[in-house]
């Protein structure tokens, strides 16, 4: 059973900071690209970060880039999700997904075959 387990959502105070994390099991995902999106209600689900299964190359959302860092873990079957400066608007649930592709298709939701359940991320001011 592939399997994306996210972790480490919750509330903060704007500026404050979260760790989220993705767990993958099930399958090797050597060769893969790991990001994570976020969605709020009436919305389009939203591209944030991406990184390639080496770690070598990452993107970021404008609205995110700066404040936020993803990152894989050492055995690479881990991402993590490094927010800081928290705002307000970052408040959405946080979705990881994994695709087999890297470049302008890696934007689209619709390019990913596994996501995880997801994770409350929630900023008061």
């Amino acid at each position: 059973q592939v399997q994306l387990v996210e972790s480490g959502g919750g509330l903060v105070q704007a500026g404050g900071s979260l760790r989220l994390s993705c767990a993958a099991s099930g399958r090797t995902f050597s060769g893969y690209t790991m990001s994570w999106f976020r969605q709020v209600p009436g919305k389009e689900r939203e591209f944030v970060a991406a990184i390639t299964w080496n770690g070598g190359r990452t993107d970021y959302a404008d609205s995110v880039k700066g404040r936020f860092t993803i990152s894989r873990g050492n055995a690479q079957n881990t991402v993590y999700l490094q927010m800081n400066s928290l705002k307000p608007e970052d408040t959405a649930v946080y979705y990881c997904a994994a695709t087999a592709v890297y470049g302008g298709r890696m934007y689209s939701p619709n390019e990913y075959r596994y996501w995880g359940q997801g994770t409350q991320v929630t900023v008061s001011s």
